[in-house]
């Protein structure tokens, strides 16, 4: 069975937990923001051009039979 916890105690346990956090530094935040966008950017062209590909082959592969 789980332990109760008095709320006063919760909210102080929390507080220590939460001063432990090393937060990242404006400049970490833009440059994780930005590696991010362009990992989606890069992933989104590869599909494109992956979706490109199979439609071309399907069409003609499609186009000899109908």
């Amino acid at each position: 069975m789980a332990k109760t916890v008095n709320p006063l105690q919760f909210i102080q346990q929390v507080r220590a937990e939460v001063a432990k956090v090393v937060w990242p530094s404006r400049r970490e935040t833009l440059l994780t923001t930005g590696m991010v966008m362009a990992m989606a950017a890069v992933t989104a062209i590869f599909f494109f051009i992956v979706d490109l590909i199979i439609r071309t082959g399907l069409e003609a592969v499609l186009g000899m039979f109908g």
